[in-house]
Formats: structure tokens, C-alpha cells, sequence
């Protein structure tokens, strides 16, 4: 019941997130795709498969509507856009509370819990190795920032822009990888300190 209750909660946090997304304008899915990793992978990953299984629910149950795009030397593409009724269940979803509060479930997590006795240069190579993870993360959604602001100032962007939900939770995702690797920074800080004891 529990497998169930939770495929159900991920197929209804997606099926709204590519909503969202289709206010960005007309999509494919491919544009779709590409649109997930660079403003979406913040907060919700998804592979193209499943883009592509939710936009057939979404077409299905009348949310999303789809047009055919002939291409000369390119196969034809489909191209996606918000139906009046998938605009107002976003509305309606973006509205409500959501069902449960954010939990953490982090393998490293585990292994950090697990790490005394250790060798501590496994534990150190993973904690780098987030890291990395999060500078990389950070590089990109400072990439991202600079073209949603587009030369503007933060402060006048959140006051003009017509849409500012992207950058809020591009905002979000900058805030976890920042204290992510902070957490690394002090957490191989105390590594080191140790080894210099022993």
C-alpha cells in the first residue's frame, strides 16, 4: 500500500510540475526535457521517458492539448500547451497546502551515521565528492539566474518580471547546495582535524 501511495505521489507531484512548466510557453517534449534540467532539476528530476508517459496522461485527461509540427528533414514533432482546464487544476493545486512536509532521504546520509570504524579516507572522498557535486550545481544555477534576470537587478526583476515562480525556486535550489556544501566544507574540516590527531 505504501509502494502504491507513494508511485501516486510522484505521478501527481510530476503531472503538476510539467503543468508548470507549460506556462513557460508551447513545448515538445523534447523542449520539455531540457527545460526539466536546467529550471526544474533543482527541486524535481525527471527522465524524458516519464515526460513523455505524463504528457500522454496530461493529453488524455484534457490538461494539455497538442499540435503536430511537420519538419522537412526532421521527424514531426508535437508541440504542448495548457488547455483552460489543465490552467485552472494548476491553479487549484498551486493554491492548496502541500500533502506532507519535506523529508530528507539521503544515502550519504546513512554512510556518514555509519562511518566510525571506517576508513576515513572512504568517508572523506565521498564527502568531496558532494562536494563537487554541489559547486557543479551551484555554477549552473548561477548560469541560470543571470539569463532569467537578464541584466536587470534582483530586486527590480522580482518587482517587473510577469512570471517570478522560476526564479523563486531557483532561489531555493542556490540556498540547499550553499548550506549542502557547507555541511561538506565542515564535515571534511572535522575529518581533518581528527587525522591530525591520530
Amino acid at each position: 500500500m505504501r509502494i502504491v501511495s507513494r508511485c501516486y505521489r510522484v505521478h501527481m507531484s510530476l503531472k503538476y510540475a510539467v503543468l508548470a512548466a507549460l506556462l513557460e510557453g508551447e513545448a515538445s517534449g523534447y523542449e520539455l526535457s531540457k527545460l526539466f534540467d536546467v529550471s526544474f532539476a533543482n527541486f524535481w528530476a525527471s527522465t524524458p521517458q516519464q515526460l513523455y508517459r505524463e504528457l500522454e496522461r496530461l493529453e488524455r485527461d484534457g490538461l494539455v492539448q497538442a499540435r503536430v509540427v511537420r519538419q522537412e528533414r526532421r521527424p514531426d514533432k508535437r508541440m504542448f500547451s495548457l488547455t483552460e482546464t489543465g490552467r485552472r487544476d494548476l491553479e487549484t493545486f498551486a493554491a492548496a497546502p502541500p500533502k506532507r512536509p519535506t523529508a530528507i532521504r539521503d544515502e550519504l546520509m546513512i554512510k556518514i551515521q555509519a562511518m566510525d570504524g571506517v576508513d576515513p579516507e572512504a568517508t572523506r572522498a565521498l564527502v568531496e565528492e558532494r562536494a563537487t557535486w554541489a559547486r557543479a550545481k551551484l555554477d549552473r544555477y548561477a548560469r541560470v539566474r543571470e539569463r532569467l534576470l537578464g541584466g536587470r537587478t534582483e530586486e527590480e526583476y522580482l518587482r517587473r518580471a510577469d512570471r517570478i515562480g522560476p526564479y523563486l525556486t531557483l532561489m531555493g535550489g542556490i540556498a540547499f547546495e550553499e548550506e549542502n556544501l557547507r555541511w561538506c566544507e565542515r564535515v571534511l574540516s572535522v575529518l581533518r582535524s581528527r587525522a591530525a590527531l591520530s
